[in-house]
């Protein structure tokens, strides 16, 4: 039988319009996968003459196929199969497709690229011509020219089915190196001559000025921000963090938590506007503490609240006629009241006629130098009421209001000298002198017109070493000062009406006839028509002033400010002072000098005594004695209220010293070494033995004859 041709027109026709293979690729082909061993190339020299032969049949005439054509007639090249391929060896790209195609633009040009750019209207009239179009019947191929495509689908082809679609996207365009190779640089690239720049004079530019400037200010701008600031942030508000550290309600950022129920020493109803202040010494202060009393019905029981107490005992020290029971001292309409009733059956209160309040921050809450503004009412039917003895103060600590053990020996000593001012009585052992402490005019015939009566300072500056003294060291004089910023009464002065306030500081050791230094500079009083020196013979730097009619509990009980502003300075205590004030007005000064030395031939030979350094706690309370004046009950009225809208207490910036026991002078390990006399209000002395005796000895005192 003869053999066909392979391109023989009795050929089988096509299926679907695809180019069917010579008949030598009539039967499916063993894939030929590409490796170093069978390249893609026929292993018969005839084999490949044949396929070229077959393969040269099957193309147009007018193409001038590129060198780099895989199916150029310029000869076959040997390329290694794709490893995923397995039943086909080549699949054409359309690009292969294009180049098959007649090209007649070309002609004879040595093209060997075709470049690709973006279409514009113009672009029908290119000299480079689309691949040749097949015939309709050949919708879903098109003719490969190598004849190693089986078939390329019109969906994905770009020119689908033969019809090339109007030019758009990116249009084909023939390019030969060759002609750009001699050609001169581009314009634009003189950067990479050799000879760049050589004619240049100057390399300085404004640009170049602009640039560098730029950079000075950025780096200029980083070291402020990473450098300057925070050293400028850091000196600003040193004294913040410093506050910051040594609080530990607050955290490093002074954010301060708010506890459910955990009292704050500032009272949040405090208002903004009274959290600062500038002082009478033009200083500015800083609010402390603040209790404005604005919760309802808050009792004051022993563990009630964290910075007052309310007491429980008679005030023996001025032979008081009232019990003070802690069920007298409440919180009413946003305010404390402390209230006094008479009592039908004494029998039911002590054996005592009243019963009134005290209330008393002691061991709680204490400040070392400041301001204490307390506004308040006074009880009684108007300001010539007279009987009760409302007052509000201060102590130092190791003292314990109304605890006479505590106070025997430390009341109201203000004293850091080792001389006759610590004795008892103030008098030499022998009891030879100072003429002026064995006898006053100014003192009583109860105390024999003895200048002191009182068991000399128990806490001094003398004490002997191994002596118990609550330090810091026992050469340091100690003891419970008092200034008052209220004790009121009615006017005593013949013809007087209406109500003052005594307002006075306690001091011992005593001047001779309880004098005081009052020059200008040393004592002063801002309104003589309100204020005049008081006179009582006790040792005390005292003025009265009078109060407004309207602050009284039948007379409109309007709230009327009162208080006191002090500074004590350990290092400069000549810098001391006390400023008091009635309704916001300054009433009268002492200067530390007004408590000097006396030392003259007819002094007392005390040296100075001190503004007080002892940490203060505060007292409020409401009592009634004859010791302080004339009880006129048809004066008075009962229940009778006094009442505190609040206690706020202010320090100077920058020096808060809050506590009841700082460093500088302790008096929690003392006061915890005498729990029976700090706890039992019915002891009266120190050291003797007996029912109202503590029973601790009294330190032995250096200076005393026999010394240590």
């Amino acid at each position: 039988m003869a053999t066909r041709p392979a391109n023989s027109r009795d050929a089988p026709e096509s299926r679907s319009g695809a180019s069917t293979p010579p008949d030598d690729y009539a039967q499916p082909r063993t894939p030929h996968t590409s490796t170093f061993e069978s390249p893609l190339l026929p292993s018969d020299p005839k084999e490949l003459s044949t396929s070229r032969t077959q393969r040269s049949s099957s193309v147009g005439t007018n193409f001038v196929s590129s060198p780099l054509n895989p199916n150029s007639i310029h000869g076959a090249r040997s390329r290694p199969a794709s490893r995923g391929s397995t039943y086909f060896n080549r699949i054409a790209s359309e690009e292969s497709q294009a180049l098959a195609g007649p090209y007649a633009s070309l002609g004879g040009q040595r093209g060997s690229m075709v470049l690709y750019r973006l279409a514009t209207e113009d672009d029908n009239n290119e000299s480079l011509a689309p691949p040749k179009a097949f015939s309709s019947t050949n919708r879903d191929s098109v003719i490969s020219s190598s004849g190693d495509s089986v078939f390329s689908l019109s969906s994905d082809s770009k020119y689908p089915s033969g019809v090339v679609p109007g030019q758009r996207g990116f249009v084909p365009y023939a390019y030969d190196p060759e002609v750009d190779k001699d050609a001169p640089d581009d314009d634009d690239d003189f950067l990479h001559t050799a000879a760049y720049g050589h004619n240049r004079r100057s390399y300085w530019s404004s640009r170049g000025f602009l640039n560098i400037g730029v950079l000075v200010i950025l780096i200029a701008a980083l070291l402020t921000l990473f450098l300057c600031y925070p050293l400028l942030d850091y000196y600003r508000n040193e004294k913040r963090n410093v506050a910051i550290t040594a609080n530990v309600r607050i955290n490093s950022t002074g954010q301060a938590p708010i506890l459910f129920q955990m009292p704050e020493l500032i009272d949040p109803d405090t208002p903004d506007s009274a959290k600062s202040r500038t002082g009478f010494d033009g200083e500015q202060y800083e609010l402390v503490f603040s209790d404005e009393f604005n919760i309802e019905g808050r009792t004051f029981y022993p563990g009630d609240d964290p910075f007052w107490e309310a007491a429980d005992l008679w005030y023996g020290s001025t032979a008081d006629l009232e019990w003070y029971d802690p069920k007298q001292v409440t919180t009413k309409n946003g305010a404390l009241q402390i209230t006094m009733e008479q009592v039908t059956d004494t029998s039911l209160n002590h054996g005592l006629e009243y019963v009134s309040g005290m209330l008393q921050s002691w061991n709680k809450f204490c400040f070392s130098s400041g301001y204490i503004e307390v506004s308040m009412t006074l009880p009684g039917p108007d300001s010539n009421t007279q009987g009760y003895w409302p007052g509000a103060w201060t102590m130092g600590n190791l003292g314990r209001p109304g605890y006479r053990a505590t106070t025997d020996g430390t009341w109201p000593y203000s004293y850091d000298s080792c001389d006759v001012g610590t004795f008892p009585n103030q008098t030499y052992t022998n009891g030879s002198g100072p003429a002026a402490a064995l006898h006053s005019d100014q003192s009583r015939s109860k105390y024999n017109y003895e200048l002191s009566w009182l068991p000399g300072q128990r806490l001094s500056s003398c004490t002997c070493p191994g002596e118990e003294h609550p330090g810091p060291s026992n050469n340091i004089g100690r003891g419970v000062p008092e200034i008052d910023i209220l004790e009121a009464e009615k006017n005593k002065e013949e013809g007087g009406v209406g109500q003052v306030v005594s307002q006075s500081a306690q001091f011992a050791p005593f001047t001779h006839d309880y004098l005081y230094f009052n020059d200008t500079d040393q004592f002063t009083i801002y309104d003589t028509s309100l204020t005049r020196p008081n006179s009582y013979s006790q040792q005390a730097v005292s003025a009265l002033t009078t109060l407004p009619d309207d602050m009284f509990q039948g007379s409109g009980a309007k709230f009327k400010t009162l208080g006191f502003e002090y500074w004590a300075n350990p290092k400069h205590r000549d810098e001391g002072f006390i400023t008091w004030q009635v309704d916001g007005k300054k009433t009268v000064r002492m200067a530390a000098s007004s408590m000097g030395p006396d030392t003259g031939e007819d002094g007392s030979q005390v040296s100075q005594r001190l503004i007080p350094e002892e940490p203060m706690s505060i007292v409020l309370n409401l009592g009634i004695s004859k010791n302080w004046q004339t009880i006129s009950l048809e004066t008075m009225i009962f229940p009778a209220i006094m009442q505190i809208d609040y206690v706020r207490v202010y320090q100077r910036s920058g020096a808060t010293n809050i506590g009841c026991d700082p460093k500088d002078y302790p008096t929690a390990d003392y006061i915890n070494s005498h729990t029976e006399a700090y706890s039992n209000a019915n002891l009266t002395y120190w050291s003797q033995t007996g029912p109202d005796r503590a029973g601790y000895p009294w330190p032995k005192n250096s200076a005393l004859a026999g010394g240590c």
